[in-house]
């Protein structure tokens, strides 16, 4: 998904005539799945299936049925040595010219897809706070940045939600199940106590703290003076530590980003793993 709910509609509505390009069978590799949508009109793309020669065939499809008026449109595309791919698979997918009724429903699809995106938390937004939020704005996620200073909050320019927040720990109580947790506050104490909010929760899909393994084993007898944590091996802390010894922020917030989705996709594999055995009990 890319963008949101807001800037789609102003896309929706900067043009006329829209043709809405959808991947509706794909054999083999492909650089995406059925189901995949992208928007052209004569001005403007939003979305992607997948770039490359596959898209710019597509492109140009759509392009060409603006020009000539026509309305609807397929075409089955071999990702081989034909086009200058070379992923082996073969894609089919419809063209359309968009309706006002199908600009409604896809505006709509797109507010239900924002609605189900993984919410990720990013408790402090000191420097590598807000380097994570301006890395998060761009991912399938709902970024809420919170931090207990106003100052801090307003130096973010990233595109996420900034929670101003007298509480946190509240915050983290209140979110929804499957969310994400990176703790990276101005302060050690703090970090703690919301780190152990989190581990207090049994639904989450990720728990980071800042810090070194000496700010671990810190907080573990922290944890055993002053609050009983059963699940301590829910939490990542170093964060983003697998990467790179950098300590910029921006090459921090890098290598933490790309931990949370991995988590994330692989939580929500799992989770339609367990959807789809559900269903074959069902069915038997």
């Amino acid at each position: 998904m890319e963008g949101n709910d807001k800037s789609f509609q102003q896309f929706l509505q900067d043009d006329d005539c829209i043709i809405k390009i959808k991947l509706i069978d794909v054999v083999g590799s492909a650089p995406r799945n059925v189901g995949t949508t992208m928007y052209v009109s004569k001005s403007s793309l939003w979305g992607s299936v997948g770039g490359g020669q596959l898209e710019y065939i597509l492109i140009k499809r759509a392009a060409n049925m603006l020009d000539a008026g026509l309305e609807s449109d397929s075409i089955n595309i071999p990702l081989g040595p034909e086009i200058g791919q070379c992923c082996g698979g073969r894609v089919k997918a419809s063209l359309k010219k968009m309706s006002q009724k199908t600009k409604q429903n896809a505006l709509i699809n797109m507010q239900y897809e924002i609605t189900k995106l993984p919410h990720v938390y990013i408790m402090g937004a000191g420097h590598v706070g807000r380097a994570l939020a301006q890395q998060l704005e761009y991912m399938p996620v709902k970024c809420i940045l919170i931090d207990t200073r106003v100052d801090e909050i307003e130096k973010s320019s990233a595109q996420v939600e900034k929670r101003l927040s007298a509480f946190p720990e509240i915050d983290i109580k209140n979110a929804p199940p499957g969310s994400a947790f990176v703790v990276l506050t101005h302060d050690h104490s703090l970090d703690f106590l919301l780190t152990a909010a989190a581990l207090d929760r049994d639904d989450t899909a990720y728990i980071g703290m800042i810090g070194s393994v000496t700010k671990r084993t810190k907080f573990v007898r922290w944890c055993d003076a002053h609050h009983n944590i059963q699940n301590i091996q829910n939490l990542v802390c170093p964060i983003g530590a697998k990467g790179s010894n950098d300590k910029r922020p921006s090459v921090i917030a890098a290598f933490i980003t790309a931990e949370i989705i991995s988590e994330l996709t692989h939580k929500n594999d799992l989770v339609k793993n367990k959807s789809r055995f559900n269903l074959r009990l069902v069915g038997n």
